[in-house]
């Protein structure tokens, strides 16, 4: 999993500033790499997307995107605390820690809290395919 680690990056057809721009990405957003040419990384984006973007471009910061319509944002990791805020599909979460079923985020708008694992996506991939990806 890497995160976008720019206010704007290209989404590009292929691995090069030549490729043409199938999109901007905003920082945080996160992806899983799928393979790598040189410095560039052929990646996926939570909607299944692929495309490439230029390593240098990228960090590991934790960050998950909202896969679901709309999600609640609680005080703690479970159904009985609190909602104190509200996020919506495709919007960006930092992510703070990892519990039983349940991540830690920051939204952009400083609300910080808990949502369901289940209802976001963090762009992991299996070991097997994070050491191949190593090896490229």
């Amino acid at each position: 999993m890497v995160s976008i680690a720019h206010s704007k990056v290209n989404f590009r057809e292929g691995p090069g500033r030549n490729y043409t721009v199938l999109w901007e990405l905003g920082q945080g957003y996160p992806l899983r790499v799928i393979d790598r040419k040189g410095a560039w990384l052929k990646v996926r984006d939570f909607e299944n997307d692929s495309g490439w973007v230029s390593g240098k471009l990228v960090n590991k910061q934790p960050h998950v995107v909202v896969k679901k319509e709309r999600i609640n944002i609680r005080s703690g990791p479970g159904v009985t605390y609190k909602i104190v805020g509200r996020s919506a599909y495709g919007e960006v979460l930092r992510t703070l820690q990892h519990g039983r079923g349940w991540v830690r985020v920051v939204h952009d708008n400083g609300v910080t809290g808990w949502v369901r694992k289940d209802l976001v996506w963090a762009g992991e991939c299996s070991r097997n395919a994070k050491q191949q990806i190593l090896k490229g």
